[in-house]
């Protein structure tokens, strides 16, 4: 039985930059995981998870539910992977042993709040497939994988972001120049010490969620046709996660600080933001934490002093059901 885990993950600058050949910075975030178990069987089956169930207990449950978890589960993007891996092995002249599987997950990701819930499960099974077909595939082609099997296959509009670190893991510094990513498929991934950076907290929302194609709106369709207002934004925001790389790198956490409260800033400039998503980041720095988004809306993250002020963000996220963490960037040390 083989048994993998990919993680949760929060863009800290630079994002949305990186489908639109940006530069971003991201870690992950171990608090919340997604699971796959994978052992040989007479037939080839992926198992359902809680997600893919169509069972509810109510009308109100179904109501619930689908607002939070969306219109679909982990075995339509875990299918979707199986054929974009058969693909990619046919490419590169990989036979791949006849030899069937089940595949079942599980994930603890909350889902719709741009914390990489749907590439997290992906991420994870790739793993397993490659241990039971003994595949050697490098991190940047798996990440790129991940990514083609949601754009490819699934027809989701999706950056490299996601599937970047939580195949590296860690902290990680992306650019993703564009005559590397059309050439080759995948940027240049620089993995930073986490040690770096300074006191992390990771904000959600626990009630419904308004999904990440809310916020995408027509930002492609006006970079795509050269909008200089566009264009420039996502120049800036990669100027951005270069200026927080080199910030981290020499221990400015003032210059962070501003970068961080920049990026969303430029976001809510540019975007539609709901009235939820920018209360979230109100509430934040009204205790003085920095706060921009994790991802696409739904949580957020930023820079935080002592331990005081994170008790005081917990305290005004409380009453607006948004929830508080600090990020479990590292593997616990085992004692």
């Amino acid at each position: 039985m083989i048994e993998t885990y990919a993680y949760a993950r929060a863009g800290l600058v630079g994002n949305p930059s990186d489908g639109f050949f940006g530069k971003t910075i991201a870690f992950l975030v171990r608090n919340f995981r997604a699971r796959v178990i994978l052992y040989p069987s007479a037939r080839l089956e992926i198992k359902p998870g809680r997600a893919d169930s169509p069972v509810f207990e109510s009308l109100d449950d179904l109501y619930q539910t689908t607002r939070w978890r969306g219109y679909y589960g982990g075995i339509r993007i875990i299918q979707a992977l199986v054929v974009r891996l058969a693909d990619y092995c046919r490419e590169q002249g990989i036979a791949l042993e006849d030899r069937n599987f089940t595949l079942e997950y599980e994930t603890t990701v909350p889902l719709r709040l741009g914390m990489g819930g749907s590439s997290a499960i992906i991420t994870a099974a790739l793993r397993a497939l490659c241990q039971y077909y003994e595949l050697d595939i490098p991190l940047p082609v798996q990440a790129k994988l991940v990514l083609e099997t949601e754009t490819r296959e699934l027809g989701v509009p999706a950056g490299p972001q996601d599937r970047v670190i939580q195949s590296y893991e860690g902290l990680v510094f992306m650019d993703f120049q564009r005559d590397l990513m059309e050439s080759r498929g995948y940027g240049n991934y620089e993995r930073l010490d986490p040690g770096l950076l300074p006191p992390l907290y990771v904000a959600y929302r626990t009630s419904l969620s308004e999904g990440t194609e809310v916020f995408h709106s027509n930002i492609r369709e006006r970079w795509r046709n050269g909008d200089p207002e566009i264009v420039e934004g996502m120049r800036t925001w990669a100027s951005y996660a270069q200026q927080a790389r080199d910030a981290l790198v020499a221990g400015d956490v003032t210059a962070l600080d501003h970068l961080i409260d920049a990026n969303f800033d430029l976001r809510a400039k540019l975007y539609r933001v709901s009235e939820g998503n920018l209360e979230m980041i109100r509430l934040a720095r009204s205790v003085g934490a920095t706060a921009n988004f994790a991802g696409s809306g739904g949580a957020i993250t930023g820079t935080y002093k002592g331990e005081e002020m994170l008790q005081r963000l917990a305290e005004v996220m409380a009453p607006h059901r948004i929830a508080v963490i600090r990020p479990q960037i590292l593997p616990k040390k085992v004692q």
